[in-house]
């Protein structure tokens, strides 16, 4: 093998400089020539005592180390003694693990360089523009949706608790928790239909309330009304966020009462 000559500055350790011998004299880590690479490892440190090198202690460790092996390797095996370890083996763990380590360490070296220059803008929320709607809807439209709804429930409703005035009185119904039922419906979905907000068990002050609920929110900007010729319906389209769907103080406390 050629005569290697090396400076200790520029290796990490003395497993560095071991693992640059064996790979210089390309043979494998699992079967070291060790008396040849003993001979390189000690002519590499020759001096090395006399050197400003911190962990000098730990190149001697490892060449009073491969002198042992190689030491073991000289003696003759004893005849019942077949199944001997090598003495190589250690050695060779250790090596395979460091050089794992020092691929590894190349890799994350060249991720460094390439993100060095890069800059990360914080998160940020991403707010959804409000959708655009072509057509145009006159007032006259939704009511006359609301009134076909009305009509229907006229037909087939039950009598209503207004036929017993005399005894329990006129009921009252707050626009403000229409609005809130209303919200309600959206946070499941973005879209709902406007049939879909009158239950079969609504009165008609009930409904006349939650009707005035969505022509508020439609003004506030907070629903948007779409006729769907498939549907035959209008469909409602939310603006709310989802932290103000969650919300009930955020829908405004009407006062009316039907």
């Amino acid at each position: 093998m050629d005569t290697l000559n090396y400076k200790l500055e520029s290796f990490e350790g003395p497993l560095d400089l071991l693992l640059t011998l064996i790979q210089k004299n390309k043979v494998s880590i699992w079967d070291i020539p060790i008396v040849e690479i003993t001979e390189q490892y000690l002519k590499a440190i020759e001096g090395i005592e006399e050197s400003e090198i911190e962990n000098t202690s730990e190149f001697l460790v490892l060449a009073a180390q491969l002198l042992w092996i190689k030491s073991r390797m000289l003696l003759p095996k004893a005849e019942d003694d077949e199944e001997e370890e090598d003495p190589r083996e250690e050695l060779a763990r250790r090596l395979a693990e460091y050089k794992a380590y020092k691929e590894a360490s190349l890799e994350l070296r060249k991720t460094e360089g390439a993100s060095r220059y890069m800059v990360f803008r914080d998160e940020e929320a991403i707010k959804f523009p409000v959708p655009k709607y072509s057509q145009h809807h006159e007032l006259d439209e939704l009511t006359e949706a609301f009134n076909n709804i009305l009509a229907r429930k006229i037909r087939y409703a039950k009598p209503e608790k207004r036929a017993f005035s005399g005894i329990v009185g006129r009921e009252k119904v707050s626009v403000h928790d229409m609005a809130l039922k209303v919200k309600k419906r959206f946070i499941k979905s973005k879209k709902v239909g406007f049939k879909t907000l009158f239950d079969e068990s609504d009165t008609k002050p009930q409904m006349i309330a939650t009707f005035l609920a969505v022509l508020e929110m439609i003004k506030e900007n907070r629903l948007f009304a779409e006729y769907s010729e498939k549907e035959k319906d209008f469909v409602l389209t939310s603006n709310y966020t989802k932290a103000e769907l969650e919300d009930e103080n955020s829908t405004e406390n009407k006062d009316d009462e039907y």
